[in-house]
């Protein structure tokens, strides 16, 4: 038991540590498993080699506390002493320990990256998006707060965005994703920093419309010819993009006042970027320009990604199932609403007015209320308590006019004062039958009293079949006379109840009764025991058949029982004395080398309990087979198939199991300690 403890320490403390790193390795993502935007954005950020390295020195510890754990438990498995079993135990685990003190630098840096790349926005490569990116201090900061519902940084110095940002906006009912990068200097690709390269990460990776922010008035620390040349110089990476050329802060410096020069150098420089670039104008601070230039770019996009859809291959399938089907005109001939005369007479007063009517329907009626449907007369003047002179003070609360117009259930609140229309007038209008020249029932389904007639016919129909059907069933009972009825329903409650018997809570907590004791006599007042004679002579009595002889056969046979009983446990005690010989011998022989007393112990009681299932001639038990008979491997296998069968059986026979508290006596430490002098050690 000390050994299997050990082991299971050794064991428990490598599952804990695999347990613990695979995890770790499967958290972290894969640089190629993931898209290559975030791929290239991981190598600017933490070093892929660096973040490749790390993850392979916790796999290498992991691999080590494996084999350590493997070869330690194969020691203490087979350790001479207990003693050393322990000191096995003790060198696994520190071993274990000091393998994972090693990999300390690695799993604080991999610490930080975890820490990094939980605030790192939650960017979609795939998705609509708009990306800012020019010279720093240009505005683009500004503009992403005046689009969307985020709130970055903006200050009067360079560089004051170091990562990328990421805000949500809705354009024609769709989400858009804008993102705001860092700013770019114009310097060769190698002389530029960790902040710069996520720009141009992003722009290299994202499909997106990219607007390029220029600042005319060159606050921002540069001039117009360095604006110029670092777009030359990334143009490279607006490829299959949709351009636009944001011409920024023209509160400062309107572009009709710019030096002609410059003008003609920006417009120059967006005829050479092609046709997908576009120029637009603004300012943050007077919000001059902010919306058209988020509209423009939005459409272009949606309008690139219409068309590269279109142009790919999967639309050739879907346009064979498209007809648009186009309707002709049968004439010249132009058609306007009609409206019947009896109605427009209708809607008009005497004088030639049109009639102001509101609608009654679905509210209770009230004191006030006209003999018509329609009443002219606003609720609003209703609602209000007059004065001697006439006048209105306040408006009479909800209560009061329940109370007025017949209590509660029997008035209603007209909820129609609170409708929030363009015209106040139109809350209590009725609801016409004719609405610019078209029928409102032609918008109700007329057939909606037929269509719920033929789903009760249904209904009506399914209840006959099933009425049908159950009285093709109870038909053969039907050819039943009355006693044998009732010997069915006899029969079908015993089934009932019998069911109920067996499904109750308590039924299963019974042991078993074993096969060889079940009917015997109990006690001499055991009357309702079926092996008793005087059952078994009444029962054979009963079908005609003389069962004395039987019965003296059975007595003869208890008779000789004690004297067949002796003469085998007289036969087994000499196999066991001649059993006993060699295994002595042999134990003499080896003198308790290789084999402890224990296991001589176990080997001796298995020898005997193999010989007692060889005499054994009960009718409840088979002989024994082999294991291979038994679909086992061999008798370690046939060993732990027993063990479980006898742990499943504590259950069933009312054994002690783990739940069970037993309480073992211990021996008094003070009386097995020490030096032990001449004398008794009994306790009194």
């Amino acid at each position: 038991r000390i050994r299997n403890f050990y082991m299971r320490k050794i064991k428990f403390t490598q599952q804990t540590i695999s347990d613990r790193l695979t995890t770790m390795l499967a958290d972290f993502p894969r640089l190629s498993d993931i898209h290559p935007f975030y791929s290239d954005l991981c190598n600017t950020l933490y070093d892929r080699d660096h973040y490749k390295l790390a993850l392979g020195q916790i796999n290498t510890a992991k691999q080590l506390c494996d084999s350590v754990a493997r070869d330690m438990i194969r020691m203490v498995k087979y350790g001479d002493s207990l003693y050393r079993c322990k000191c096995l135990k003790r060198a696994a685990l520190g071993r274990m320990c000091t393998i994972l003190k090693r990999q300390k630098a690695s799993l604080s840096y991999l610490e930080e990256v975890r820490k990094h790349m939980s605030r790192l926005p939650a960017l979609d490569p795939n998705t609509r998006t708009l990306l800012m990116c020019g010279l720093p201090n240009v505005g683009k900061s500004s503009f992403m707060n005046k689009i969307t519902r985020a709130n970055v940084d903006v200050q009067p110095y360079a560089f004051t965005t170091k990562s990328l940002f990421v805000g949500h906006t809705d354009y024609k009912y769709l989400r858009w994703q804008v993102i705001d990068t860092p700013g770019i200097l114009d310097h060769p690709l190698e002389q530029r920093n960790t902040i710069e390269m996520q720009a141009i990460t992003a722009l290299a990776h994202l499909t997106c419309s990219v607007l390029y922010f220029m600042d005319i008035s060159e606050q921002c620390g540069f001039t117009i010819e360095q604006q110029c040349n670092l777009f030359r110089s990334i143009q490279p990476l607006f490829a299959n993009k949709q351009l636009v050329m944001v011409i920024n802060k023209i509160d400062a410096q309107p572009w009709d006042t710019l030096d002609a020069k410059y003008r003609t150098m920006i417009e120059d420089l967006v005829k050479e970027s092609g046709t997908n670039t576009s120029m637009l104008h603004m300012s943050n601070i007077s919000e001059e320009g902010v919306s058209q230039v988020k509209n423009h770019a939005c459409d272009k996009l949606l309008a690139a990604r219409v068309d590269s859809r279109v142009s790919g291959n999967k639309v050739d399938s879907v346009m064979n199932r498209l007809q648009v089907v186009y309707p002709t005109a049968r004439d010249g001939v132009t058609r306007e609403a009609y409206i019947p005369e009896s109605v427009t007479k209708e809607r008009r007063d005497a004088d030639g007015k049109e009639k102001k009517t509101q609608s009654r329907l679905g509210y209770a009626p009230t004191v006030n209320d006209s003999e018509d449907e329609a009443d002219e007369t606003p609720p609003e003047s209703e609602d209000e308590m007059m004065d001697a002179s006439g006048t209105a003070t306040r408006k009479k609360t909800a209560r009061e006019l329940m109370w007025e117009n017949g209590g509660p259930g029997v008035w209603a609140p007209d909820y129609r004062e609170q409708y929030d229309l363009d015209d106040p007038e139109w809350r209590f209008d009725a609801i016409p039958q004719i609405l610019d020249g078209k029928n409102i029932a032609d918008y109700v389904d007329p057939d909606i009293d037929a269509k719920l007639q033929l789903l009760e016919e249904e209904e009506e129909q399914l209840a006959k079949e099933y009425e049908a059907a159950d009285m093709e069933r109870m038909e053969d009972d039907d050819s039943l006379d009355e006693m044998e009825k009732a010997q069915v329903a006899e029969i079908r409650d015993r089934v009932k109840i019998t069911r109920a018997y067996k499904e109750r809570p308590g039924g299963r907590n019974r042991p078993a009764m074993p096969r060889e004791i079940r009917g015997r006599i109990k006690d001499c007042h055991d009357d309702g025991a079926k092996l008793k004679a005087s059952a078994i002579e009444k029962r054979m009595s009963k079908v005609g058949v003389d069962a004395s002889q039987m019965l003296e056969r059975g007595r003869q046979k208890e008779r000789d029982a004690p004297r067949e009983k002796r003469r085998r446990a007289r036969d087994g005690k000499d196999a066991d004395m001649e059993d006993a010989g060699p295994a002595g011998a042999e134990e003499d022989t080896e003198d308790g080398r290789g084999k402890s007393k224990g296991a001589i112990k176990r080997q001796r009681k298995e020898r005997e309990q193999s010989v007692r299932r060889e005499k054994s001639q009960a009718r409840s038990h088979s002989r024994p087979r082999e294991p291979s008979e038994m679909g086992l491997k061999d008798e370690d296998m046939a060993k732990v198939a027993k063990k479980v069968e006898k742990q499943g059986q504590n259950r069933w026979f009312g054994a002690g199991g783990e739940g069970d508290h037993t309480k073992a006596v211990h021996l008094v430490k003070w009386m097995n300690t020490g030096k032990k002098r001449n004398g008794t050690n009994y306790c009194r």
